[in-house]
């Protein structure tokens, strides 16, 4: 409440209270630690001034995130990815992990393995989507560069 009150502003773009739930466990043992020790409440000042930092860093790779979701989709050509591509690039965007291929892209999207190879070549061709190296059964795809999305038609 206190630091809601001293930012004198309706909005904040962090939330102290998602972060404890987050850590809820290590909030409540460091409660704990400080019910039982004397008056020194330093360690659990130090420890909520560390999760308000932790706060402040998870809204920033949030917001970084939905930045660069939005600079990508201004970029040119982004309009007329087909709905299965668009639901793809954001999965992408929000950070895939492992290798993407046709058929993974396939289950996923639950779609054919022929669709899901088309939809591939059309995010390549564009200079969305970048080729892995290896080939055959072994080829993945991964979002192009910065610079590959720039030049894009």
């Amino acid at each position: 409440m206190a630091l809601a009150r001293s930012e004198q502003s309706s909005q904040r773009f962090y939330s102290v209270s998602g972060q404890i739930r987050i850590e809820r466990n290590l909030y409540y043992d460091m409660l704990e630690k400080t019910q039982k020790a004397g008056l020194d409440i330093t360690p659990w000042l130090e420890w909520f001034l560390n999760c308000l930092n932790r706060a402040f860093d998870a809204t920033e790779n949030n917001l970084a995130s939905v930045l660069g979701k939005a600079r990508f989709g201004k970029t040119p050509g982004q309009k007329s990815f087909n709905q299965r591509q668009r639901w793809m690039l954001n999965k992408l965007l929000d950070g895939f992990e492992g290798k993407l291929n046709s058929s993974k892209w396939a289950a996923i999207a639950k779609c054919s393995q022929d669709t899901a190879l088309r939809d591939f070549l059309d995010l390549v061709e564009r200079g969305v989507l970048a080729k892995g190296p290896g080939g055959g059964r072994s080829t993945s795809y991964s979002l192009a560069t910065a610079d590959a999305q720039s030049t894009m038609r």
